[in-house]
């Protein structure tokens, strides 16, 4: 087979996998591991496919290309339901916790309405209208102003001096992507700001990603892996990446799907 119809069919594998491992492609194709990574360079070159660690995928969207949150929240949902569900079992009565934008922070707000005397931060239009559609006496729900971006959230100056001035002891986060190299990242300048406040504003940190998170990379960093206090991603994330994960963060919680 010649190199270009090798690449054509490995493309074509790509696409309909999402992604694939150097190894897999050596094991299909019977070549080297080092023609199988020239294949990959000449595919990542033509803005065809991503690199990653041990293998590539699909190419994704620019950096800084937002999604609008309708998009995203029709996206692993039975993925986000679960990971939500971890989640709220870490919150208990009378805390004070914050969550970010994000459409698996949103699933978590539905899941909050038995927790008495809860008081919820958020920056997220979405986060507060889930809480407000079932309202408890007993439940405070603050939702920061600012300039509102493609996903929901409220961001800029007026939102991070709202949440400076708090002090909260958990934060729910939503990541756009991360990977060893970056971090967690956001493709949004301005909601990556409101997100390092709100990490500030936290005892501790509860990061919520989906595995199709791992190796997305945004525009803005928010935080090194290592500022995670506790992971929850669900069982479609890679073993090398809970490898990788699981040696930065303080604790990876790995959720079943139905």
């Amino acid at each position: 087979m010649l190199a270009q119809q090798r690449q054509t069919a490995i493309l074509d594998l790509i696409r309909q996998r999402g992604g694939v491992r150097v190894s897999q492609l050596v094991s299909r194709f019977g070549v080297s591991d080092m023609t199988i990574r020239r294949d990959l360079e000449v595919l990542a070159e033509r803005g065809l496919v991503d690199k990653v660690h041990g293998g590539a995928t699909l190419a994704g969207p620019g950096s800084a290309e937002e999604p609008g949150f309708a998009a995203k929240s029709i996206r692993q949902q039975a993925e986000k339901r679960a990971i939500a569900e971890r989640a709220a079992r870490m919150v208990e009565p009378g805390m004070a916790i914050a969550l970010s934008a994000g459409t698996t922070t949103a699933a978590l707000a539905t899941l909050l309405s038995d927790v008495r005397g809860l008081t919820v931060v958020t920056n997220s239009i979405p986060v507060a209208d889930a809480l407000y559609q079932n309202p408890r006496a007993d439940q405070t729900v603050v939702l920061t102003g600012g300039i509102r971006t493609p996903s929901d959230a409220l961001t800029g100056p007026v939102a991070e001096a709202a949440i400076s001035a708090l002090n909260v002891d958990l934060l729910f986060l939503g990541v756009h992507g991360l990977s060893p190299r970056t971090g967690f990242t956001t493709p949004n300048l301005l909601e990556a700001g409101v997100n390092r406040c709100l990490i500030g504003a936290a005892r501790r940190l509860v990061v919520l990603a989906d595995h199709t998170k791992w190796e997305t990379i945004g525009i803005a960093t928010i935080a090194p892996l290592e500022a995670a206090d506790v992971l929850i991603a669900d069982a479609g994330l890679p073993a090398e990446a809970r490898t990788t994960i699981g040696e930065q963060v303080g604790e990876l919680v790995v959720v079943e799907v139905d």
